[in-house]
């Protein structure tokens, strides 16, 4: 990649293999490559099991492809992906630790002193909207505010990448647009690279630079790769009522539809 700057995410044809039961293996994604440039907001859709999280997790380095490769920064992927931030679909706050302690452990395990920590997680949560809520306990807090906990609790490492595996998923349709344009306020002001997945097409297309669609599984394949022109900064309320987002909603849809029906005709399977 001589010339110009190193893709932040590089997946080079990789495909991803389990080896089952009685000698068998499932190929979860073939040959799949996708860049993802430093600052670039891309998001995967594609319909149950088709891989999604699986390209997450080679991502992450928490999955070696069989074959193909994955690169950070022009730099082959060998182990843990220290560059990156992991946002789970379910909750990773400890119940025993209050919000400011959830969000400080991520700096105290690196050898920050506590009171540093502290302060810096107090600053993280009031940039959240949590500053109030430093003392509660997960239990204490809405579905809504455990993920603006959790989303601190990521941001305060300053990781380059941000890897997000359907972080909205289980919040009311609400809920979930306030949290949208949360995320796009605070990646508009520190451009992390992002790789979002999600189920939701109108939440890829609202949140999104591009949108990539997967086919159905197995051996899944990237199918698709559209560049979202919406303007930015986008208010995810409105830009779903625009015209130009429904063009796109329905062009994408074009393609995925197809492949929708043909996971549910194979009953789904394990993303």
């Amino acid at each position: 990649m001589s010339g110009q700057t190193a893709a932040a995410v590089e997946l080079r044809e990789a495909t991803v293999a389990f080896r089952l039961t009685g000698g068998r293996t499932y190929t979860a994604v073939e040959q799949a490559s996708l860049e993802v440039a430093d600052g670039e907001f891309v998001a995967i859709v594609g319909p149950t099991g088709c891989g999604k999280s699986t390209l997450l997790n080679v991502a992450a380095g928490l999955l070696r492809p069989a074959a193909g490769q994955a690169a950070i920064f022009g730099a082959a992927l060998d182990g843990l992906n220290h560059d990156a931030g992991y946002l789970f679909q379910a909750d990773a706050l400890f119940p025993w630790k209050t919000a400011i302690d959830n969000v400080a452990i991520g700096l105290e395990i690196s050898g920050t002193p506590r009171t540093e920590a502290l302060t810096r997680a107090q600053g993280w949560l009031e940039t959240v909207g949590l500053g109030s809520f430093t003392q509660r306990y997960p239990h204490m807090l809405s579905g809504g505010q455990r993920k603006r906990v959790g989303l601190a609790q990521v941001l305060i490492r300053d990781p380059k990448i941000l890897l997000m595996d359907e972080p909205f998923g289980p919040l009311d349709a609400q809920t979930r647009q306030i949290m949208g344009n949360l995320l796009l306020e605070l990646w508009s002001k520190h451009r992390k690279a992002v790789l979002f997945v999600t189920h939701d097409l109108e939440e890829a297309i609202a949140l999104a630079d591009r949108v990539v669609i997967m086919s159905a599984g197995p051996s899944s394949r990237i199918i698709g790769d559209w560049r979202v022109t919406l303007p930015r900064p986008r208010d995810i309320f409105e830009i779903r009522l625009t015209h130009d987002f429904h063009a796109l909603h329905r062009e994408i849809w074009g393609v995925l539809r197809e492949q929708v029906m043909k996971a549910y005709g194979q009953g789904g399977q394990a993303a």
